[in-house]
This record gives C-alpha cells, structure tokens and sequence, in this order.
C-alpha cells in the first residue's frame, strides 16, 4: 500500500501507467480499484474516522469542546423551548377557532338563503292559489250568469206559449 494525495490519486486516474498497484491507504481514506470497465476506471473510497489517539482527533476534540451550559442556561432554553411550544399550540388553536367561525358564518348564511327561499316560494303559492280561486269563482258567475240566462230564454217561450 501507498499514500498517494488527492491530486495524485485524480492523476493516476488519468494515466495508466500508474494504475498497477493502487491500493491507497493514508491516514483518513482507504482508495481501492474495483476492475476496469470500457467507460473508464472505478475507485471505492473509503473514508475512515481519526483515531481518538491522533492528532487530528485531539484538535477536533479540542475545538468542539463547548463552554460549560449552567443549570440556568438549560432552565432559559427549556422556558423558550415551552413558550414557542405554547405560542404554536395558541396559533394551531387560533387558526381552528377562525376557520370553525367561518363555517358556522356559512351555515348561518346557507339556512337564511334557504329560509328565504322557502319564504319566497310560499308566497308564490299562496298568489298562485288566490289567482285559481278567483278565476274558479269568476268562470262559476259565468256559468250561473249564463244559466240564468238559458232559463229565463225557456220561461220567456214557455210565457209567450202560454198566451197563445
């Protein structure tokens, strides 16, 4: 095994005099060839964690190290944490109380139009009923006017039949 670099690793890439004995194994990555197909080469790269005992992992250990958190810190974090917890549920619970509003707004509206409506189309009836009882009424004078009629026609004949 070899350590190569990244540049070297992309150079051997491209030439193939270098790709005879391309195990590459350095301290934070592990490059094996996998067999050559016609497109090109394929590499696997394995990256490895640092060792806890290297000096890389140190210095990361190091610089992530965080500033002792206090018991008060952790209490204001957790009292923010709760109050946009409240503040949400509140917003959620504000939004369903309007859109409940809303559809009670609807419904109301939808039972007056249909009161309404129903309101209207009785008063259509009740004008439609008045105007079939008035002229019922007005074609039964005219029946009685004209039998009336018919009646005093056959008395008259039956008068004048009499005196002569």
């Amino acid at each position: 095994m070899r350590e190569l670099s990244m540049f070297s690793l992309f150079c051997s890439c491209f030439n193939p005099r270098l790709h005879k004995n391309l195990d590459v194994n350095s301290e934070y990555m592990e490059v094996k060839p996998i067999n050559k197909r016609a497109s090109g080469q394929a590499f696997e790269v394995i990256l490895k964690p640092p060792s806890p005992v290297s000096d890389v992992a140190h210095n990361i250990a190091s610089i992530s190290k965080k500033r002792d958190v206090s018991l008060e810190d952790i209490q204001k974090k957790l009292e923010a944490a709760e109050d946009r917890r409240r503040s949400q549920e509140a917003q959620v619970l504000k939004t369903l109380a309007e859109k409940r509003e809303h559809e009670r707004d609807v419904m109301i509206k939808a039972q007056e139009e249909n009161n309404n409506f129903s309101r209207m189309a009785e008063e259509k009836l009740i004008l439609k009923m008045e105007q079939i009882d008035e002229n019922r009424r007005a074609h039964i004078a005219a029946m009685m006017e004209r039998l009336q009629e018919k009646v005093s026609k056959q008395l008259t004949i039956v008068t004048i039949i009499q005196f002569i």
